[in-house]
């Protein structure tokens, strides 16, 4: 009896660790950790060398003219119909794939990776860290944009039948006005924020949390200043844009929105729902 009693007693503690255990698998991405999680990816980058960011940034400005080219390939080919603009927004979602899951510097993730790291530190070396980490990427997107666009425009390098879509595509997003442009980045802002707020639980299912919510963008209508930048580029590297509409009307207004979803809306709630578990820690 006493052997069957032990082995029932060893089968129960089993049982409780396992538990035990899912518990803490089913708690382990707490708001406080994924807020860690993305922290010290923050600080990672905010570490890196200015080399370092350049290169990876013109490479995510050069990649994220995928989300034009996916984009515009869907709308040459697919038969006019209203279902089709569901299905060609598909196409806007492969360059953020790339560049995301090839955990390149794009400037809207930055928008709360390298905020988080200074919401606790709140100095002026902090803040200047996080505004060099963002002039530097935003610039070399930029740089990556124009040389993507650069190949559009200037080689042979696509079908000529998909460059009327492409500038198509560049017009509507750049000719809806600096107003409009603002309020329409804000949401995309959010959006982006959001998905680097849920890759760190998503795991496998990481490829189609991009997919989904950066179609939302593209099927919202919502602006966002990378991506614009590759059309904006199109059109000026075309003669049809001036430097003046496209720095004004465009690029000021779509930076500021982008930033002001993903810095002063999503990031700071974010920063809210943690601050008070995070400076006990303090």
């Amino acid at each position: 009896m006493a052997p069957l009693m032990t082995k029932y007693a060893r089968n129960e503690s089993v049982e409780e660790a396992a538990e035990e255990k899912s518990v803490k698998d089913a708690a382990a991405l707490s708001p406080k950790l994924i807020y860690e999680v993305i922290r010290r990816d923050g600080e990672e980058e905010l570490a890196r060398t200015k080399r370092s960011l350049i290169w990876s940034g013109i490479a995510a400005g050069m990649l994220i003219s995928l989300s034009v080219l996916g984009e515009a390939v869907f709308r040459t080919y697919l038969p006019d119909n209203p279902a089709s603009y569901l299905i060609e927004n598909l196409g806007y979602s492969l360059g953020f794939l790339a560049v995301i899951m090839g955990r390149m510097q794009l400037f809207t993730e930055n928008t709360i990776t390298t905020v988080l790291p200074i919401m606790r530190e709140r100095t002026l070396a902090a803040f200047g860290s996080m505004m060099r980490l963002w002039s530097i990427v935003l610039f070399a997107n930029v740089i990556g944009a124009f040389a993507a666009a650069a190949l559009f425009v200037y080689t042979p390098a696509l079908p000529p039948e998909i460059i009327p879509a492409i500038e198509e595509l560049s017009r509507h997003a750049t000719g809806m006005g600096a107003s409009t442009g603002f309020w329409r980045a804000i949401p995309a802002g959010v959006i982006v924020a959001l998905i680097v707020w849920m890759l760190p639980q998503a795991d496998e299912a990481a490829f189609f949390l991009i997919l989904t919510f950066t179609w939302l963008i593209a099927a919202g209508d919502f602006t966002h200043i990378v991506a614009g930048s590759v059309e904006m580029a199109v059109l000026v590297l075309q003669g049809e844009l001036g430097a003046s509409g496209a720095i004004f009307s465009f690029f000021l207004p779509v930076l500021a929105g982008n930033i002001f979803g993903g810095t002063l809306v999503f990031t700071l709630v974010a920063w809210g729902q943690v601050r008070d578990d995070v400076e006990e820690d303090l």
